[in-house]
């Protein structure tokens, strides 16, 4: 009577009668734990004794009971949380346990507690200078207008450090909840270009850089969000002339894929080319994580927040598009945005 009703279960479950033996379970547990289908001593089965004592204690008490269950495969863990319930159905009396996986629950817990501390973090170092040079000019330095104008000075750069990270985070939380509304208006990707290589002229010149749009013969139009790509290529070609060296060169190039090989249709891809020093392999993989930086302290010198390449990485993803980063130390960088054309 117990194996219909596993199998009509949609999680992973098994039967445990009195005697803590394993009487049943359906295909869904024994794809976690082979074993279970065989009948055998539930402590031969499952070696966590925090599972096992929450099923031996059903089987006392007769009341529900939850446990924990940690399941690694080929380095992968996975979190279960168990429900134990006591069932009676006929002759077969003893434990029911589900078997529910609560891996991405944990997953998000940990990514908002992180996201809270980094924010924390970022928002506590110029708040802790700002009091400190409040008090200084309350205090020793009344009187003294040379250092009134100095501290003046830094507390307006901490002021604007906070003001760029509460836009950054406003802006990749608008991102994340239009994620899903991938945008229907079609643009020329040369004009947003356009539009945002004559806005950065200006900030690369101050720093004795160029910056060479390769701009394409016709219109390139795709389904997009000009606001949002905008700050896309904002962003990279600003990244490119902030940290690529002196007298450096960002080149933006954009071409038309009949098919592209990560998309697997026609596409449109831009590319920010810089000549600066090139970024270590062992930081690819992590550059469009929150708060993630190479040097912290020249990031924050130039102003970075550490959620550019996080908002860039979102963006591109809501118009289902993908971002591709290669670099190679001492040669310079390039960011690939490539942007479906339908």
């Amino acid at each position: 009577m117990i194996a219909p009703l596993l199998e009509a279960i949609p999680l992973p479950a098994l039967f445990v009668s009195t005697d803590s033996r394993v009487r049943g379970a359906n295909a869904r547990a024994v794809a976690l734990q082979p074993n279970a289908s065989e009948d055998r001593a539930l402590v031969m089965v499952f070696r966590q004794p925090g599972l096992i004592s929450a099923i031996e204690k059903c089987l006392q008490s007769k009341e529900p009971q939850k446990a924990i269950y940690l399941h690694n495969e080929e380095g992968q863990e996975t979190r279960f949380e168990v429900n134990c319930s006591f069932v009676s159905l006929g002759d077969d009396i003893g434990v029911l346990a589900c078997f529910q996986d609560v891996t991405h629950v944990e997953q998000a817990g940990e990514i908002r507690r992180e996201f809270v501390a980094n924010v924390s973090h970022e928002l506590k170092t110029p708040l802790t200078a700002l009091l400190g040079f409040i008090e200084t000019l309350r205090g020793p330095a009344k009187d003294d207008p040379k250092a009134r104008e100095r501290f003046l000075g830094i507390m307006a750069g901490e002021a604007s450090r906070m003001n760029r990270l509460v836009g950054d985070l406003l802006s990749l939380s608008r991102v994340e909840e239009d994620a899903r509304m991938r945008p229907r208006t079609a643009e020329d990707v040369g004009d947003i270009l356009s539009t945002v290589v004559r806005n950065l002229n200006e900030v690369a010149q101050s720093l004795d850089h160029q910056i060479i749009f390769e701009k394409p013969d016709g219109a390139l139009k795709v389904p997009s969000d000009r606001d949002q790509l905008i700050q896309v290529f904002t962003n990279l070609i600003e990244n490119g002339v902030k940290y690529g060296g002196s007298e450096g060169t960002v080149t933006v190039r954009v071409e038309q894929v009949e098919k592209d090989a990560t998309l697997r249709k026609a596409a449109v891809r831009i590319s920010v080319t810089d000549t600066g020093p090139g970024i270590d392999p062992v930081h690819l993989p992590r550059l469009t994580e929150r708060f993630y930086r190479i040097d912290s302290h020249r990031s924050r010198e130039m102003g970075g927040t550490g959620l550019g390449l996080a908002i860039v990485k979102h963006i591109v993803a809501r118009h289902r598009g993908r971002m591709k980063i290669e670099s190679t130390l001492g040669e310079g960088s390039t960011f690939t945005v490539i942007l479906p054309k339908n």
